[in-house]
């Protein structure tokens, strides 16, 4: 599958990358940010430094791929981590077109889950979304909304037990 980077020209490299590895770094993005469009701006970042690296990429040992993978990463965390980045999309949920499922547990999902969500603070709400759909660490939530990883962790004990009582009265209502 994979092309040995080192025998190959630097006018055939990025044709190579872009046909290798373009879509699994898409898809890599995409379930880090939850958007295709940013998702593709951020692989097309990747694929320019890939460019501007090429005499590093054809005399590299390591894996070419893990290198990619990597910039683009980093280049996910900075964009998360810019002042205009910090809004939430709330209900956004990654689809493994692998698994074979139509969708309807995903939607459900989402039309219980946004109203609660809703019912949270912002700073509440962005940390659940970090920690459960975009599947971070405290210690990557942190790092990514700028706040002690002590803060991330009452926010996010505090949010559930918010969330736990909203349910339990609802379901007492009903």
């Amino acid at each position: 599958m994979a092309t040995p980077l080192t025998t190959m020209s630097r006018s055939d490299l990025l044709g190579t990358i872009m046909r290798e590895h373009r879509d699994g770094l898409v898809s890599y993005a995409e379930k880090m940010l939850g958007d295709h469009g940013l998702a593709e701006d951020i692989v097309q970042e990747t694929i320019i430094r890939a460019w501007r690296n090429v005499d590093r990429l054809l005399g590299m040992e390591g894996s070419v791929r893990g290198w990619l993978f990597t910039v683009t990463r980093h280049l996910v965390i900075d964009w998360v981590r810019k002042p205009h980045a910090r809004r939430e999309v709330v209900g956004v949920t990654y689809n493994d077109p692998v698994s074979g499922t139509d969708g309807t547990e995903v939607v459900h999902d989402t039309l219980v889950a946004r109203p609660l969500l809703r019912r949270l603070s912002p700073d509440h709400r962005a940390v659940l979304v970090h920690i459960y759909l975009c599947d971070r660490s405290i210690q990557e939530t942190a790092g990514i909304l700028g706040i002690p990883a002590g803060t991330v962790k009452s926010r996010h004990h505090n949010a559930l037990r918010k969330l736990r009582s909203v349910v339990g009265s609802e379901a007492e209502a009903a």
